[in-house]
């Protein structure tokens, strides 16, 4: 049975502890707008966010107090978080690069990623890495003071190989209008493979959904951003693999911690006795148990488990297999040593 839209961010369809858990929902509705906005943030939420575990403990004091002045949009205009900041000279870092002046900015430093090593693994320029290193740029630019950034005409980003379908597996087999003037470099750049892994099986990455899921948002932009940049120089067996929202999500480092909350979440949902540890943490800060607090915790604790151990069909869908039609088409090589015009590409190269 599909899953009601609360689950979407953990779930294409709903398995038993889901429907008790709507169950719990149906019984106390309508609900208030608060107790939606709060079951809206859970919905929100993702563990692979570099601010997960804060957002974790925002939520529970929501619960708490039954209201919340959190989310999207929310922070004072003009105010930026350091990793703002950071995504920002990537950047201008990267621009500077494409425009054949990466002189300029090499003085711009963030810490453990200087801007010499971030332009290091690009090599020479040349038409695609160009190309390639711009849509970098887009990605990345999309989401520095996002969401406002978001409906900012003079920032698109326009997906390279994933579209809204692949939620369920699904994947883009013809060129985006955006770039049918340059369809050789896009075939280029979807046709790159990086030799990755995901939970230490070998599995082909494309170039162009590394980009696509290059989200500055996630805990380890970094070294995506490393392993991106270095398969557009050439490196196309990095040393370690590339995770995006449940892929690889194994390596997330707050993985134990927020399975331990998951778990002191379900003491105070069930009947369950819990340890005093729990007893004077959690429990105190959740406050008395009311069928509210009990269906936005349970939502919470579920949502965890569901994102930190996918289910099937949401492995499928964070994979980032290539699809069919590109693991069987041969990619014409592009020059990647000189800047020179873009060739045209044939009407048989997508399907």
């Amino acid at each position: 049975m599909p899953c009601r839209s609360w689950w979407r961010n953990c779930a294409i369809e709903s398995d038993w502890e889901m429907l008790v858990i709507d169950r719990l929902e149906d019984a106390i509705s309508p609900l208030a707008p608060e107790v939606v906005r709060i079951r809206k943030l859970i919905s929100a939420f993702e563990v692979c966010h570099h601010k997960a575990e804060r957002w974790a403990y925002n939520l529970l004091e929501a619960i708490s107090t039954g209201n919340t002045n959190k989310g999207l949009g929310t922070r004072k205009p003009g105010t930026r978080h350091p990793a703002e900041e950071f995504w920002a000279n990537v950047c201008s870092v990267l621009s500077a690069w494409c425009a054949g002046d990466p002189g300029a900015m090499l003085a711009l430093v963030a810490p453990g990623l200087p801007a010499s090593e971030l332009l290091t693994c690009l090599g020479k320029r040349s038409t695609l890495k160009v190309w390639q290193v711009q849509r970098v740029i887009e990605k990345i630019r999309s989401f520095v003071d996002w969401p406002g950034r978001s409906r900012d005409a003079a920032s698109p980003y326009t997906w390279l190989l994933y579209s809204e379908q692949s939620f369920q597996g699904l994947n883009s087999s013809r060129c985006p209008p955006r770039y049918r003037s340059e369809e050789s470099l896009w075939l280029a750049t979807v046709c790159t493979m990086i030799h990755d892994t995901r939970d230490g099986v070998p599995l082909a990455l494309s170039l162009g959904l590394a980009i696509d899921m290059l989200w500055p948002c996630h805990w380890d932009f970094r070294r995506n951003l490393q392993i991106v940049l270095g398969a557009i120089g050439g490196n196309l067996k990095p040393d370690k693999p590339f995770t995006a929202c449940g892929r690889n999500i194994s390596l997330l480092p707050a993985r134990d911690r927020l399975l331990r909350l998951a778990d002191k979440l379900r003491f105070y949902y069930t009947d369950a006795t819990p340890s005093a540890a729990v007893e004077g943490t959690l429990l105190a800060m959740l406050g008395p148990k009311t069928k509210v607090k009990i269906w936005l915790a349970a939502s919470l604790e579920k949502t965890l488990r569901l994102q930190l151990d996918p289910p099937p069909e949401m492995q499928e869908a964070s994979s980032l297999a290539a699809p069919a039609w590109l693991e069987a088409f041969r990619c014409p090589p592009l020059p990647r040593t000189a800047i020179s015009s873009p060739r045209k590409a044939s009407p048989r190269m997508v399907g």
